[in-house]
This record gives C-alpha cells, sequence and structure tokens, in this order.
C-alpha cells in the first residue's frame, strides 16, 4: 500500500478555502486579459435589448425594431453632442522636427512661451524669430500647412495664405521679419514683435478655407 504523499492538495477543501482558491486562481494575468472591457459590456447590453425588441415575425415587424434602434442610436448621438460638444481632433503637439533650418522638438504652445519670455527681457530679435516659429509650427499642428526640412519663411507664408487668405498680408510681413533678424543680421523691433505675436493670436482660432473649396491656380 502507497502511503499518501504529505504534500498533496486536499481534494476535499472547507468553503473558505475553496473560496480563497478560486479568489486566488481568478486573481492571475490570464483571467484578467479575459475579463471583457466596459465597451464590451456596453455593446452586449445594448444588442440585448435591441434583440428583446420583438413585436412579432416577419419582416413586416422588424422594420419598426430597426427604426427605433436608428432612433435611439441618433437620440444619443446628438445628446453626447450637446453634451460633450464636436470631438476634437488629437493631432496636435504631435508634429516635430526640423523647422525653418534647425531640428526643434517643442510644440507651438512651448515655442510662444519662449517668445514671450524673449520679449519681457526685451530681446526682440529672439522674440520676433519665436514668434514666428510658432505660427508654423501651430498651423502644422492643425494640419492646415505642413513644413519640411527645406521650407523657407517665405514659402511657408506663401502657402498658407492660400487657406488663410484674411491674413495673407500679416502673414507675409511676419515672414519677411523673421528673414531680417534671421539671415540679415537686422535688429528686432518690439513694433514688429507686437504683430507677430498678434498674428500668431488671431491665427489660432482662424478658420481656414477647405482644401476643396480652393481653386487650382491659374
Amino acid at each position: 500500500m502507497i502511503a499518501p504523499w504529505p504534500f498533496d492538495v486536499p481534494v476535499d477543501p472547507d468553503a473558505h478555502q475553496a473560496q480563497d482558491w478560486i479568489v486566488t486562481e481568478l486573481s492571475k494575468p490570464e483571467y484578467q486579459a479575459a475579463q471583457p472591457t466596459w465597451f464590451d459590456r456596453l455593446s452586449s447590453a445594448f444588442w440585448n435589448w435591441l434583440s428583446s425588441l420583438t413585436f412579432g415575425t416577419g419582416p413586416a415587424t422588424q422594420v419598426p425594431v430597426l427604426l427605433i434602434a436608428l432612433g435611439v442610436i441618433v437620440a444619443a448621438l446628438v445628446g453626447a453632442f450637446f453634451i460633450f460638444g464636436p470631438p476634437r481632433r488629437g493631432r496636435r503637439s504631435t508634429v516635430t522636427g526640423v523647422l525653418f533650418g534647425e531640428d526643434d522638438r517643442r510644440n507651438a504652445a512651448d515655442i510662444r512661451r519662449a517668445a514671450e519670455d524673449a520679449a519681457s527681457r526685451g530681446e526682440w530679435t529672439t522674440a520676433i524669430e519665436e514668434m514666428f516659429r510658432s505660427i508654423a509650427r501651430g498651423l502644422a499642428e492643425r494640419t492646415i500647412v505642413t513644413t519640411n526640412p527645406g521650407s523657407t519663411a517665405q514659402d511657408f507664408a506663401a502657402r498658407a495664405a492660400v487657406r488663410l487668405p484674411a491674413f495673407a498680408d500679416a502673414l507675409a510681413s511676419a515672414a519677411a521679419a523673421f528673414d531680417e533678424v534671421r539671415y540679415l543680421g537686422r535688429d528686432g523691433q518690439e513694433e514688429t514683435y507686437r504683430r507677430s505675436a498678434s498674428l500668431e493670436s488671431d491665427l489660432r482660432s482662424a478658420r481656414p478655407m477647405l482644401a476643396s473649396a480652393i481653386g487650382s491656380p491659374r
């Protein structure tokens, strides 16, 4: 007769011990990963409710059910729109890289703060440069105008003016000021900086023309 192994797991645990085993087992990662998400539960509840909307059999009764379900979905979407507002595009602050000849990993807000800090110290040349960079990075983050390593200030201003024609002159002026302090060695002036800062502020809320509404160049 073979003696029982002294460390065998008992096959007849009491209720408390069995509960502990179950909790321990279900807490393992493989079981947690298999749990349905809130979206899974919500979808399942919705389809269960939809399946319960049966008023008979045959195609004649399926149409009202589908119409009711469609009405509920539309009402939910309209309610969400008024409560939470239109969906925001998560594309801001994701554009980095070379900007007018320099590798720049900052977002538009960071560059704008750098411009404002320089202006507070009276460093108008730096402030003008940084503010125009903030303009360019901001429009790129909104996917209005793209930037690439070969983009110049004048090229950027011209392409931005196509989408934002009301700001064409101001963009050209800001680009010229950037080139003057950046490449021609001219000293920046407070008035010039103020114009660029005002333009940057206005552009943040400006609505561009749709690409489909822009005619092809003649």
